[in-house]
């Protein structure tokens, strides 16, 4: 009598493969998460507050003494902060939009303040983590939850 093994594992290996090769395509942003069941406009819909600011690799964070970001999934933004950058002291409170661009990789804040207007990539993007570098700026925010 032949064994039946082999023919049943070669399939559960064929669908191991996939699954692997799938998952790995998952990952849109540099720093994750490798997948996530929740909508890139729900996972950003959030109170941020900053948790880390680099600029060239040095620690900034009390550059941002104040830093809220309140952002929808309908797309709408409310930043409220007061921050320093090699371009000077900006503070204020401002109203927006925030709006995915480039297959979703980008993400453009267009404020009422236009001082506060920004492109971001984003290098991650969870319930709980939103990273952020600025396009044409030095600095990368990791904003939490406040």
């Amino acid at each position: 009598m032949k064994k039946q093994t082999n023919l049943t594992i070669k399939p559960i290996l064929f669908a191991m493969a996939i699954v692997t090769v799938t998952l790995s395509s998952c990952k849109k942003y540099d720093d994750g998460p490798l997948i996530s069941f929740k909508s890139k406009k729900d996972r950003i819909a959030n109170t941020w507050e900053i948790g880390k600011a680099i600029r060239n690799g040095n620690d900034v964070t009390d550059d941002y003494s104040v830093y809220t970001l309140t952002t929808t999934a309908d797309g709408d933004a409310k930043l409220v902060a007061t921050y320093v950058t090699t371009f000077g002291i900006f503070s204020g409170n401002t109203d927006g939009t925030c709006i995915f661009e480039s297959k979703k990789e980008l993400i453009n804040f267009d404020y009422e303040n236009d001082d506060f207007d920004q492109v971001y990539k984003i290098l991650r993007l969870k319930d709980d983590e939103l990273w952020l570098r600025a396009i044409g700026g030095e600095d990368e925010l990791h904003l939490v939850p406040k």
